[in-house]
């Protein structure tokens, strides 16, 4: 059901409903923590960690053991603690706040994402940008929708302009000497950098058409967002050309790259 709007799309999955309903409370608390302040602290791989992180990650994980007791979840900050939960084919994985570097640092750019991971594919997503208000969900297959004040639409990826592509760079990796190799022989219109997996979401809704990925990444940054661009038309892969795939060891994506309609 391609361009399916919310309504549609959630009667075919209540597990739709219940990602994205956790992803916009999870947004509305990390809005909170935001306003009042927070310290900002260093995990033992010396990436930062927040308050926001922590306590929107309680609030997800909660939320699905409680509804979907039989889905194990894997979440950032529990994986970071050591607590990692036997997985099976079918999985939950949660950043609850992608883009912490962004979010510490005041810019807008960060996100919430959770993903549904059956048999290594990510089939279904929400992504919830706090600072916009925007909320973004898709089911493979099903089509792709975004919520932003009060209206719910469908969205799709577009074909590439006659103009060049617009080019999604991480904020960074963005001068990453393997971004002019990704990007020849291609025409390029613009090129923008851009935190988190809102890069998807851009894509995804056919303001961006290309995003190629060559730093790490960590499975739980890209489930989500993928499942809603490949739901709106789009492909990820890796550097062979094959489907990013799930449930690797350590859960550490390759390097990828996105398109929105190739």
């Amino acid at each position: 059901m391609p361009g399916a709007g919310l309504d549609a799309v959630m009667n075919i999955s209540p597990l739709l409903a219940l990602a994205a309903r956790l992803a916009e409370e999870a947004a509305r608390l990390i809005l909170d923590v935001r306003a009042r302040g927070f310290a900002v602290m260093q995990k033992e791989d010396f990436s930062p960690v927040t308050e926001a992180d922590r306590a929107a990650e309680a609030l997800i994980t909660k939320g699905l053991r409680t509804a979907t007791p039989d889905i194990p979840v894997i979440a950032e900050e529990e994986v970071a603690a050591g607590r990692i939960t036997e997985i099976d084919g079918r999985f939950w994985l949660v950043d609850p706040l992608d883009g912490t570097r962004e979010f510490a640092a005041g810019d807008d750019a960060f996100a919430v994402n959770i993903g549904l991971v059956e048999n290594r594919i990510a089939v279904l997503g929400a992504v919830a940008v706090p600072a916009s208000g925007e909320i973004f969900g898709g089911i493979l297959g099903a089509g792709a929708w975004k919520r932003w004040k009060g209206e719910t639409r469908p969205i799709a990826t577009r074909p590439p302009p006659p103009a060049g592509l617009t080019v999604l760079a991480s904020r960074h990796h963005g001068d990453d000497p393997a971004l002019t190799a990704a990007l020849a022989g291609k025409r390029v219109a613009a090129i923008e950098k851009l935190g988190s997996a809102v890069k998807f979401c851009r894509l995804a809704e056919g303001r961006a058409d290309f995003y190629p990925r060559l730093g790490p990444t960590m499975e739980w940054d890209t489930a989500a967002p993928q499942a809603v661009l490949e739901a709106a038309g789009g492909t990820v892969v890796d550097a062979e050309g094959k489907p990013l795939r799930y449930a690797k060891p350590g859960f550490l994506n390759p390097p990828f790259f996105c398109y929105g309609r190739r």
